[in-house]
């Protein structure tokens, strides 16, 4: 049963572990999964789940890693202290994988050997008894009893365990009653044949009746249709199909019109070029159009995304990233799109990238993205990853619009055209390099978007200075909108000691590697960038240090690329980076290991 012996008393180590599942794609387990996270956060004490899922429909390996933590990390953890043996394909390699001390909870039906003197072995006929209560739903209720054993070894409520399987299976009383049974016969085998008691344990706290979990994607997608979203274009690709299923799914609630008809329109393309063209059209119809796809994705758009930017129609474009280049790792994450974003297609393009780093600004960029891509008549870009696209956050609810839609400089009426001195489709009138526009079916000429050369009047141009006064009100339109973006995040200590810039995901990281660094002796102040072209406040977050570096999840530290470019050249010396990605979520101790290492070079 164990190689370290019988049951014994040991101190208690509360909300603090991490829990690994190894099993197969397409066996059922993300609803166990999702029931032991969701049991957890019934009892109020701060835990998320990744799920590390392969690239095909079934069969190949999957993970799922559960981190509680009292003090709030996220991260996946530097160990796993209880892993979950269901997957023979993986079955050695997890168990090797293993710190001295670990408790393996395993499928003794599962004929593979169990070989760690120094961990706790707990098998468990989980097969054999689920084929008890239904022999041909086998298979998928054996994840159940692993679920049991989890509940047994850390004391979990069962009436939270309850309540997670009701909102799994809602509806369904007799496949909630059936995997009820099986956790419960876990319970009890757990109870009555292990010797073993965990120092492990769970305590609940008092939990926010208003905080519930959500996906990123989701957030995004409930953050367009309060946004005002007209058209969604959308072809499938691994992140970020699920953000344009949560909109269709939420669209019926949401989004009806006095007749019971929608007020959105929702068009699956045959490719992501003529998804993105689809936006392109409805931006210059005056609609709020939208797509969704991943770095791949991008990278077929990119010619209609110079367009959108030469011809300053709005329109606004989520990557979801996942890993490349070319089909890399389609299921793990990264922050491999950014310089991509920035200056997507080809020639001269600079755009608009707003970077969410929680699911609450998920939500809020999702509206804010229509927002700006109208006021600036522009692509707007929103900028997530799998990480936070695809698992589950906690949040207390979101910020929702609290005003009228931006639409910026639009033309609606002749009497709003005689106040405008020698009106030009791209003539810039009042020095912020924004023209004004008509919309198709206001009567109101000329309705022009060129994708050749053209002059302040929409007429086609081959003339070098239009071409090159063009270009340059481009740039000031699009730097313009710096102090108008979201301002970064900044967390700052008195001393200033070490400045960390960082973006994206690596919020759900970032207090772990603050503390870990804190325990060497480093004091560290924190700027995340939520927006590109950057804040201003970024470049002033660097002169008040000493030094600063930039963390990523890529290998060519992107955002440090484009912070030397675009930086005085004074402050150049003073920022190093850290850029480091394998697939997965960012761990707390890879990243403050590797600041340890630029600090001792520095110094």
């Amino acid at each position: 049963m164990t190689a370290l012996g019988t049951k014994r008393t040991m101190e208690k180590t509360v909300n603090d572990f991490v829990i690994n599942v190894a099993t197969a794609n397409g066996t059922g387990s993300q609803t166990s999964n999702l029931i032991i996270l969701h049991s957890m956060f019934e009892m109020g004490f701060p835990v998320s789940g990744k799920n590390l899922f392969p690239s095909n429909i079934s069969g190949l390996p999957t993970w799922f890693i559960i981190r509680v933590s009292d003090l709030g990390y996220q991260a996946p953890g530097d160990v796993t202290n209880i892993q979950v043996l269901m997957n023979k394909d993986t079955w050695l390699k997890d168990l090797e994988g293993l710190e001295p001390g670990a408790i393996v909870v395993y499928n003794e039906d599962i004929k593979l050997p169990v070989e760690r003197e120094d961990c706790v072995l707990l098998g468990m006929p989980m097969t054999k008894m689920a084929r008890k209560i239904n022999p041909k739903l086998g298979r998928l209720i054996a994840n159940m009893y692993y679920v049991g054993a989890i509940a047994h070894l850390l004391g979990i409520d069962e009436s939270a365990i309850e309540k997670a399987v009701q909102v799994q299976f809602k509806g369904k009383e007799k496949a909630v009653e059936l995997n009820m049974q099986a956790i419960s016969e876990g319970i009890s085998f757990a109870r009555e044949n292990w010797e073993f008691e965990s120092h492990f344990c769970v305590e609940s706290r008092e939990k926010n009746p208003d905080s519930f979990l959500i996906e990123g994607n989701e957030a995004v997608a409930l953050g367009a249709i309060y946004g005002g979203i007209s058209m969604l274009s959308w072809y499938p690709i691994t992140p970020s199909s699920s953000l344009a299923e949560s909109v269709i799914g939420w669209l019926p609630e949401l989004r009806k019109d006095g007749a019971g008809g929608s007020t959105c329109a929702v068009i699956q393309a045959e490719d992501e070029l003529a998804a993105v063209g689809m936006v392109l059209g409805a931006g210059w119809a005056g609609g709020r159009g939208m797509t969704c796809t991943s770095g791949p994705g991008i990278s077929l758009m990119s010619e209609i995304i110079g367009l959108f930017y030469f011809s300053e129609v709005p329109g606004v474009i989520w990557d979801v990233n996942r890993v490349g280049p070319s089909t890399g790792l389609p299921t793990r994450t990264q922050q491999g799109d950014l310089s991509m974003l920035y200056e997507a297609s080809h020639g001269d393009t600079q755009h608009i990238v707003l970077i969410p780093g929680t699911v609450d600004e998920c939500f809020e960029f999702g509206w804010r993205a229509f927002d700006y891509a109208e006021r600036f008549q522009t692509m707007v870009f929103g900028f997530s990853d799998l990480d936070l696209g695809m698992n589950r956050w906690e949040t207390t609810g979101f910020q929702y619009p609290d005003g009228p839609m931006d639409r910026g400089k639009v033309i609606r009426s002749q009497e709003e055209m005689d106040t405008i001195v020698n009106y030009g489709r791209y003539r810039d009138v009042d020095g912020d390099g924004i023209p004004f526009r008509t919309l198709p079916g206001s009567g109101l000429d000329p309705i022009l978007n060129r994708g050749t050369g053209h002059d302040e009047d929409g007429v086609y141009s081959e003339d070098p200075q239009v071409y090159y006064d063009t270009m340059e009100r481009l740039k000031r339109k699009i730097d313009g909108s710096r102090p108008n973006l979201p301002e970064p995040v900044i967390r700052e200590e008195e001393d200033k000691e070490l400045g960390v810039i960082f973006y994206g995901s690596m919020e759900n990281t970032i207090v772990e590697i603050d503390d870990m660094l804190g325990e060497a002796g480093i004091s560290v102040s924190t700027c995340r960038v939520r927006a590109l072209p950057m804040h201003p406040e970024v470049e002033d977050f660097v002169r008040r240090h000493d030094m600063t570096i930039v963390l990523e999840i890529n290998r060519d530290g992107q955002l440090f690329g484009i912070i030397r470019k675009e930086f005085p050249t004074e402050l150049i010396p003073k920022i190093h980076r850290v850029a480091y990605s394998d697939g997965m979520p960012p761990r707390a101790r890879v990243y403050s290991d590797k600041i340890l290492e630029v600090l001792n070079e520095v110094a």
